[in-house]
This record gives C-alpha cells, structure tokens and sequence, in this order.
C-alpha cells in the first residue's frame, strides 16, 4: 500500500497507527472553531494519535435553502489558516468546484471531495493538480469497486496522494447502511482507506427539512471499522451537537470522544501487531 504523508507527524497507510480527522461539520464562529479544535489536540496528544482538523467553510448540498451553509470560502479559509498557524494542525475541508481548488489549495493540507461530487472528473482533476493530498468520500451511490474509476481520475493528474472514505451507501429512502466488506476492497487500490464514523449513521433528509441521525451508533461502528483495518476515523465532532447548525443528530459530542478513541486505539493497537 502507498503511504500518504502530510506531514512528519500524520501519515497515512502501511501499518501505522490510525489517523484522526474531526472537527465540527462547519464552520459555524471562529471562536467555537478555535476552542474546538484546541480540546481534541489536547486529547489526542495526551494518546498519541496523528490528527488533522476539519470543518466546512461551505456546505453546498444541504437539504433546505434556507440551511446554514458556512462563512463560505474566503471567510472560512482565514478561520482554518488560524487553527494551522496556532495549533500546528493540518486541515481538511470540502471543495466544491473547480475554481475553489486553487484558492482552497493555499491553505488546505487535504482536500475534500464530497460524497455527492466524487464522480465529478473536472473538480477531481482541478483537485488532483493542486497535488494537495485528496480524500474522497465516496459516494452513497457507488458501489466499492466502483472508486477504481475516481482514483484513475486523479492519477490522471500525476497525483498520487490519495485517501479513500466510506462513508456508508443509500439504503432505501433516508438511510444508510455500511458494508465492512467495502474496507478491504477499497484498499485493494493501494492507497490508505478512512472510514467517516458520523456520517455513517446519518439519516440523510430524515428530518424532512434537514438530516436526522442516530449518533448513538458511532462507537460501535467505529470499533468495527478499526478491526477491519483501516487508515483513519473521521468524525464530525462538536461541543453541544443539540445546538449545531448542521449535522448535529449525528455528530460525537466532544465530552465522549476521549473514551471513544481510547477503545478504538486499543483494537487497532491489536489489529496493527497481526
């Protein structure tokens, strides 16, 4: 499997301890933001997990016009270019269209293709030429061996730093269901495997103007997910999910995430020795 390095403390694949991605879904003030992203570096130096911080400056496919959808781009950038330079962490956020990958590029460390995008060859490509490191989320709609076809659009560019997230497949109307059988197949591309812990139990338009969620399910599929062996949890993650502005039903609150991750080290711990 191709390591992909972001930087001398977070590097994913070939055997290594797993990577945390987690922030708040968006970006909703700075000083949450901040604060945030502060108490889950607290956490995971005191267990040495690698972690890269994230949030949304934009979310395009929200279910109502009238949801929050961020600061936006430029606003946004300047909050998480504010984590990097006082916390040291890489960030990660989603790109959206082609012309905010260059802008995007400046600051970001990963570059995210949303689940609903990740066969859009144009932003795949424009992503793929920042030779920025890109995580793809793969989409509710694609089958595992079907992400053979997105990697061979970003290798198009010469870009060979490429993360892979299941993030769970459309099961009937409003639901999601995960296949731990599509970890393994989607390593079979070589390149690391995340898997997104949060937006596996969310029940996409189940509020009927917003996603619903059942976060009560993370922990176990999490655990899950870590004995299969793969790369790197992501985890939406924020300190009153009941008041977040998006995502909140199925997002970790952060008073359990240390418990949470200690678990999960453990088995990987186990799976990593054999």
């Amino acid at each position: 499997m191709k390591e992909v390095k972001v930087n001398d403390n977070v590097i994913f694949g070939n055997n290594r301890p797993f990577v945390l991605i987690a922030g708040p879904c968006v970006i909703e003030e700075e000083e949450r933001v901040l604060r945030i992203a502060e108490k889950i570096k607290a956490i995971t130096d005191r267990l040495g997990i690698p972690y890269v911080f994230k949030s949304s400056y934009d979310k395009a496919n929200r279910s109502s016009i009238d949801s929050f959808r961020g600061p936006g781009l430029e606003s946004g950038l300047e909050i998480l270019k504010k984590v990097k330079d006082k916390f040291g962490l890489p960030v990660i956020s989603d790109v959206h269209t082609v012309e905010q990958a260059k802008s995007a590029a400046e600051v970001l460390d990963i570059m995210q293709i949303p689940a609903f995008l990740s066969r859009q060859t144009d932003l795949l490509v424009a992503a793929g030429e920042t030779d920025k490191v890109i995580n793809v989320k793969k989409g509710q709609f694609l089958a595992p061996w079907d992400i053979d076809q997105v990697v061979a659009k970003i290798e198009s560019t010469g870009n060979e730093k490429i993360l892979l997230t299941e993030r769970g497949v459309s099961f009937g109307y409003n639901n999601l269901v995960v296949d731990m059988r599509s970890l393994p197949r989607m390593k079979k591309t070589g390149y690391p495997v995340v898997f997104d812990a949060t937006h596996s139990v969310q029940l996409p338009g189940g509020a009927g103007d917003s996603s619903a969620g059942e976060r009560e399910y993370v922990p176990y599929l999490t655990r899950a997910a870590v004995g299969a062996g793969i790369d790197a949890i992501f985890m939406e993650v924020h300190d009153e999910p009941e008041v977040a502005l998006c995502d909140g039903p199925n997002m970790v609150p952060l008073d359990e995430l240390e418990e949470l991750l200690i678990k999960a080290k453990a088995i990987d711990e186990i799976v990593k020795e054999n």
